[in-house]
C-alpha cells in the first residue's frame, strides 16, 4: 500500500474476476479491533500478479441496512446506503466463504444499530486514499442489468420445469462432489449443466446459483453420523466456535493437505493421505476405529472426521467405522451416512476398498459363529461333567459322613463302659477307706465324744 494501514483486522480476502486478463482484484473484509461490529469492504487493485504494490479502488461501509443477495450470473451484489456494487469471486468455494463473512458482519451492524451516517469514522482514512486509476475504478463502480426470467418465459409448463430442475440438481451436485471447488465457477458450471444435460441454462441462472450455495452449505456445515461421530470439511475443522459448541474433543484428520487447526485444544489423530484412486485407507480402518470408541467410552466427547470437502476419504473411514461397529453390510452402513450427508461418495478405490472390509468382518463374524456352537457344546460338556464329579464327590463325603457317624457311636459306647467300670472301682475303694477309719481303735480318742461327754449329751451306738 502507498499509505499506512491502520490497526485494522482483515476478516476475510478474496480474489475476484476482472475484465483484464493481467490486473488482479481483491475484496477484502475489514473491521477493527476495538468494535468488531463496525466492518467496510476495500476493494484493492494489484497491477499484476507479481506485484507487492496495491491501490485502493473501492471503499463501502456495511451499515445495518446493507442487503447482500446473489445476481443470478455466478456472482452476488451488495447494496449499502445507496450504494450498490457486483462482486464476482473467481470461484463457488471462495463466493461461499465470503457470503458467510458479509451475512455476519451485516448482522453485527443490525445488533449495534448503524445508521448510515452515524458511525464508521475510522473509514475516512481509507476513503481519503483511493488512488486506483480510471480503469480499475470503472471495474468496481460498473453495474451490470440484472436479467429477471419468469419462470414460464421460455413456455415451460410448471411441470415440465420441475422435473428440469431435479436433474439440473442431480447433475449440480455430482459436479460439485466430483470437480475442485477451489477452481470450479459458476460459469463453468452451468457450461458443464448445459453439455451434460443438452438444453439452455438460461433460464435456470437463479435456481441453479441457489442450489449451488444450498450444496456448499451441506458441505460447510458438519453432519452428524451418531450422537459421538460428526463428517465434515476442512472449513468445520477451522471453525472453533462449531467445535465447541457440538462438545468435540477429538479430531480424525484424514488428509494430506491440510494441517492441525487448534492442537493445542483438541486431540488429533492425522491418516496423511491424498484423495486418489491407489490410496491406501483400509489399512488405517482398525486404528482410526479405536480412536473413536478413544473418545466414545474414555472422555465423553465427540469426534470430527474431516477431509478437504467430507465427501471421499473421511466418508469412507466413517462408513469402515459404522460397518465394525454396527454389525452392518456396507450397503446398510453407505446409506445411513448417506441420508445424514448426501454428498458422501468415496472414490472407486475406497470402494473396492470398502468391499474388502466389508468382506474382512463377515468373515471374522462367520468364524465367531461357526465356533460358537462348538465351544457352547464344549462348554456344556465341562459343565455336566463338573456337575457329575460334583455329585460323584458329594456322594462319597455324605458316605463318608455316615461312616464316621458309625464308628463314632461305637467308639462312644465303648468309652461310655470304660467310664462306668472306672466310676465302679473308684466307688468301691471309697467304701473300703471309710471301713478301715472306723475300725481303728488304738487308744484315739474320739473327738465327738470328747465334745459333747457332759450329762447333756448321750452317744448311742449300734
Amino acid at each position: 500500500l502507498s499509505f499506512p494501514l491502520r490497526p485494522k483486522k482483515i476478516n476475510y480476502a478474496v480474489q475476484l474476476d476482472s475484465v483484464s486478463p493481467v490486473r488482479v482484484r481483491y475484496l477484502i473484509v475489514v473491521s477493527t479491533l476495538a468494535n468488531k461490529h463496525e466492518s467496510i469492504l476495500l476493494g484493492m487493485d494489484f497491477p499484476n500478479s507479481d506485484s507487492d504494490h496495491c491501490t485502493i479502488g473501492l471503499v463501502l461501509p456495511i451499515w445495518s441496512n446493507t442487503q447482500v443477495y446473489l445476481d443470478g450470473d455466478g456472482g452476488f451484489s451488495v447494496s449499502s446506503a445507496k450504494e450498490t456494487r457486483i462482486f464476482k469471486p473467481v470461484s463457488m468455494q471462495t463466493m461461499w466463504s465470503v457470503l458467510q463473512v458479509l451475512h455476519g458482519c451485516c448482522e453485527r451492524a443490525i445488533k449495534a444499530a448503524l445508521i448510515p451516517g452515524s458511525g464508521l469514522e475510522w473509514a475516512r482514512h481509507y476513503y481519503r486514499h483511493i488512488e486506483s486509476d480510471r480503469n480499475c475504478l470503472n471495474e468496481w463502480e460498473v453495474m451490470n442489468d440484472l436479467e429477471s426470467i419468469r419462470k414460464d418465459s421460455y413456455g415451460q409448463s410448471s411441470a415440465e420445469r420441475v422435473s428440469n430442475e431435479i436433474l439440473i440438481k442431480e447433475h449440480l451436485r455430482d459436479i460439485m462432489r466430483t470437480e475442485d471447488l477451489d477452481n470450479l465457477t459458476s460459469k463453468m458450471v452451468h457450461a458443464t449443466l448445459e453439455s451434460r444435460i443438452g438444453f439452455d441454462m438460461r433460464p435456470y441462472k437463479e435456481y441453479i446459483d441457489n442450489e449451488i450455495l444450498v450444496t456448499m452449505a451441506q458441505m460447510d456445515k458438519p453432519s452428524k453420523i451418531f450422537d459421538y461421530l460428526y463428517l465434515g470439511s476442512e472449513w468445520n475443522a477451522a471453525n472453533f466456535e462449531e467445535l465447541q459448541k457440538n462438545n468435540v474433543g477429538y479430531i480424525l484428520n484424514v488428509t494430506r493437505e491440510i494441517d492441525n487447526f487448534f492442537p493445542e485444544s483438541f486431540s488429533y489423530m492425522n491418516i496423511r493421505v491424498y484423495d486418489v484412486e491407489a490410496t491406501d485407507l483400509l489399512s488405517h480402518w482398525p486404528a482410526t476405529f479405536n480412536f473413536i470408541n478413544t473418545a466414545r467410552y474414555q472422555s465423553g466427547q465427540a469426534v470430527l472426521v474431516h477431509c478437504k470437502m467430507g465427501v471421499s476419504r473421511s466418508a469412507s473411514t466413517v462408513i469402515a467405522y459404522a460397518m465394525k461397529q454396527q454389525h452392518w453390510t456396507l450397503d446398510v452402513a453407505l446409506n445411513y451416512v448417506r441420508d445424514r450427508r448426501s454428498i458422501v461418495k468415496p472414490n472407486e478405490g475406497f470402494m473396492k476398498q470398502l468391499h474388502t472390509y466389508s468382506g474382512i468382518l463377515s468373515a471374522r463374524l462367520g468364524l465367531v459363529l461357526f465356533f460358537f456352537p462348538v465351544l457352547f457344546s464344549l462348554e456344556a460338556q465341562l459343565r455336566n461333567r463338573h456337575s457329575a464329579l460334583w455329585k460323584r464327590k458329594s456322594r462319597d463325603q455324605r458316605q463318608k459322613s455316615v461312616r464316621n457317624e458309625e464308628r463314632g457311636e461305637e467308639e462312644k459306647t465303648a468309652d461310655d463302659e470304660e467310664e462306668e467300670e472306672d466310676e465302679e472301682e473308684e466307688e468301691e475303694e471309697d467304701d473300703d477307706e471309710e471301713d478301715d477309719g472306723l475300725d481303728e481303735d488304738d487308744g484315739v480318742d474320739n473327738p465327738d465324744e470328747k465334745n459333747y461327754s457332759g450329762e447333756d449329751c448321750e452317744v448311742i451306738r449300734s
